[in-house]
C-alpha cells in the first residue's frame, strides 16, 4: 500500500469510527504503522494534525445528526465524544461561526462536506519530517504563447474561468501540435488574491485576438513539486506543500513577479502528472545547480 492509499484508507475508517475515541495510537494501530511516522505522514499529505482532521469530521458530522428532533445538542456532544454541549458548542462556533442552536433551527445554513480527496504526490524525509517530494532546480528561460487573463481566488467561479480559457487555447491549436503546456501565475499584489494567468505553449501562436499574448519567462530557480489529478485540485494543499517545504528545508521563497509555473508534458493531457515549478532563492549550496 503506498502512501497516497493508506491516507486515502485511513480517512475512510476514521469517517468509519467517530463515534468511538480517536486517537493518533488508534488510526496508525489498524494499519499496523508507528503513530509517530504515521502522523508525520498524515499532517504532510492533509496539511492538519490528526486530531484536527477528526475533531473537523466530527463537527461534520453534527450537521447530519442535528436534523433528528429526537437528539438533543447535549446527547450529540456525547455520541460524537465532546464531552460535554459546551465543549461541542465552542468547537462548533470556532468551525462555522454560528451556534449549533441557530444551524438547528434555520437561522444559519451549513452543508455538510464529503470525505475530501487525497491529492496525490510523493513525499521524501528529511531530518525525521515529511515533506512533498521536491527537486531544486533551474526552469529554463521560455517564450510561451497563449491566452492571458486575470482570476481572483476569492471568487467562486475563478477554477471555471481558468477552464473556460484553457479550452479556448486548444481550440485555437491543431492536434498536431504537440509538447509542453504551461500555466504560468504572476504579479499577485501584496494581500491580494487576485494573479494574471498565461495559459500557452512553447510554439509560436499567431492569432490575432486582443487576449493573445507571447511571454519571455526568464530563467528561474525553482523548488519544483509533482502532482497528479486535476490541474485546479492543488490550491490549498500547494499553500501548505509550500509552507512546509520552505521551513523544514530552510530555503527562501524569491520576489518575482512569476508566483508560481505549472508545467504539463503534453498539452493535450492537462489531467496527467503535472509539476509546479516555484521560485526560490539560491543558497550557497545550490550554487552549483
Amino acid at each position: 500500500m503506498d502512501h497516497n492509499e493508506l491516507i486515502e484508507r485511513s480517512l475512510y475508517y476514521i469517517e468509519d469510527h467517530l463515534e468511538e475515541p480517536l486517537s493518533v495510537e488508534a488510526v496508525s494501530d489498524a494499519f499496523g504503522m508507528s503513530k509517530y511516522y504515521f502522523h508525520r505522514l498524515f499532517s504532510a499529505m492533509m496539511g492538519c494534525s490528526l486530531n484536527q482532521y477528526i475533531l473537523s469530521r466530527r463537527l461534520n458530522a453534527s450537521l447530519r445528526w442535528m436534523q433528528d428532533d429526537g437528539l438533543s445538542l447535549t446527547d450529540l456532544a456525547y455520541r460524537l465524544n465532546f464531552g460535554t454541549q459546551a465543549s461541542f458548542t465552542r468547537a462548533f462556533r470556532r468551525h462555522y461561526h454560528a451556534a449549533p442552536s441557530a444551524v438547528r433551527a434555520g437561522r444559519h445554513s451549513v452543508s455538510p462536506v464529503p470525505v475530501p480527496a487525497v491529492v496525490k504526490r510523493p513525499v521524501k524525509n528529511i531530518n525525521g519530517d515529511v515533506v512533498a517530494d521536491f527537486t531544486l532546480t533551474p526552469f529554463q528561460a521560455a517564450r510561451i504563447s497563449g491566452i492571458a487573463f486575470e482570476v481572483d481566488l476569492a471568487t467562486e467561479d475563478y477554477k471555471k474561468k481558468i477552464r473556460d480559457h484553457s479550452e479556448m487555447l486548444l481550440s485555437r491549436i491543431d492536434d498536431t501540435v504537440e509538447g509542453p503546456c504551461y500555466v504560468v501565475y504572476s504579479n499577485c499584489q501584496p494581500n491580494s488574491t487576485k494573479f494574471k494567468v498565461l495559459f500557452g505553449i512553447p510554439s509560436d501562436i499567431r492569432i490575432h485576438e486582443p487576449y493573445y499574448f507571447t511571454v519571455d519567462v526568464p530563467e528561474l530557480f525553482c523548488a519544483r513539486f509533482a502532482y497528479t489529478g486535476d490541474l485546479l485540485d492543488i490550491g490549498d494543499v500547494l499553500k501548505t506543500d509550500y509552507a512546509r517545504f520552505l521551513k523544514i528545508s530552510r530555503q527562501e521563497a524569491e520576489p518575482s513577479h512569476i508566483e508560481l509555473i505549472q508545467a504539463f508534458d503534453d498539452v493535450h493531457r492537462l489531467d496527467s502528472t503535472y509539476h509546479i515549478y516555484a521560485p526560490v532563492k539560491k543558497l550557497p549550496a545550490d550554487l552549483a545547480l
